[in-house]
């Protein structure tokens, strides 16, 4: 995934279509700067402040908390990422390292919450038997396994990244891929087919085995916190597949064109402009996940309640329900809303 990809010819020869009318920024690259530089700042804002209370406030002892807290680094360097994206570079050390977290952020955060899916499915469906496989030890374990698996699926993106210009007669420098000519259209497809394999075939249906089992098992509790845990879990998934679904079906239909299936100038114009809206809204996961997975959770609201009141002495009297509910909670209770 690269946002040059979104301005710039990917299958055709640069006298076949007008890139200028491929773009869904027109001619108004403020548009774009306005853009990520938003999602840079809500993101940045969001995801340290549940780093923050992560590591100062919280013991990560559980598998739960050590998913979430490599799921909040994975969003940081997307979004660190992102105002780099909306400039032109003239440094290639920069353009590989931009590409690098980028391509890091990408891998690692949609395979982290397909791991917080599994282990809410372990906690909920399997409460009994996960207790022991559910450790700190084996979260640490699947996180590095995920960190080295996203550096692997990296790797090409950062050593083809290069700098190029955007157009015979314009001097304007993109930070891109440049594959080598004789495997010109081999990388793309690797490079399509890696991002649609962990997007759309892999994370997405074990998302949707994990928590339709989950809403299952709930419909059959009798817990008075199950419509609030069946609300979360409801959020999780249509979040997902508002923000990631879009990109991998143009995705794979760019995958079709470079198979020849489908082809056109009309519809590589129409992709290309498809895949600037839909990278917008892909990113836009970076900045709720946050709100998903801390602010909506019980757990860390209780403990970001109790650090305001620490802080701020005078919203004691204000302080929201949640704050007074006991310690007693663990990760392993079925229905509980926290994630």
């Amino acid at each position: 995934m690269n946002e040059s990809d979104s301005t710039t010819e990917l299958y055709y020869d640069y006298f076949t279509c007008d890139q200028e009318t491929s773009s869904p920024f027109g001619d108004e690259p403020i548009v774009r700067l306005v853009i990520y530089y938003a999602l840079f700042f809500l993101g940045l804002l969001g995801n340290w402040m549940v780093l923050w209370v992560l590591l100062r406030y919280t013991r990560l002892k559980s598998m739960t908390d050590v998913f979430l807290l490599n799921l909040v680094v994975s969003d940081i360097l997307l979004a660190v990422s992102l105002p780099a994206w909306a400039y032109s570079s003239e440094n290639l050390a920069a353009c590989k390292l931009i590409t690098g977290l980028y391509q890091l952020g990408f891998y690692s955060g949609t395979l982290f919450v397909t791991l917080m899916s599994v282990d809410r499915y372990l906690a909920i469906v399997h409460a009994v038997a996960a207790m022991r496989t559910r450790t700190l030890r084996l979260g640490i374990m699947a996180s590095v396994i995920v960190w080295l698996i996203s550096v692997i699926m990296a790797t090409p993106q950062v050593v083809f990244a290069s700098l190029e210009k955007e157009a015979e007669e314009n001097l304007t420098i993109q930070c891109q891929p440049r594959y080598p000519e004789e495997t010109l259209d081999a990388w793309k497809k690797q490079r399509n087919f890696s991002e649609n394999t962990v997007g759309l075939f892999v994370c997405l249906p074990i998302m949707m085995f994990c928590y339709a089992k989950i809403l299952f098992v709930l419909s059959k509790s009798r817990n008075s916190k199950k419509g609030k845990a069946m609300k979360l879990i409801f959020t999780v998934v249509c979040v997902f597949v508002i923000c990631w679904v879009p990109y991998n079906v143009v995705v794979f239909l760019q995958t079709l064109e470079l198979l020849e299936i489908l082809n056109g100038c009309e519809l590589f114009m129409a992709l290309n402009s498809a895949m600037g809206i839909a990278e917008i809204i892909a990113l836009c996961h970076c900045c709720v996940n946050p709100v998903i997975y801390a602010f909506m959770g019980e757990k860390f609201r209780k403990t970001l309640s109790n650090v305001l009141v620490k802080f701020l002495p005078w919203i004691h009297h204000s302080r929201v329900p949640f704050s007074s509910q006991t310690e007693n909670e663990t990760s392993n209770t079925p229905v509980r809303s926290d994630f």
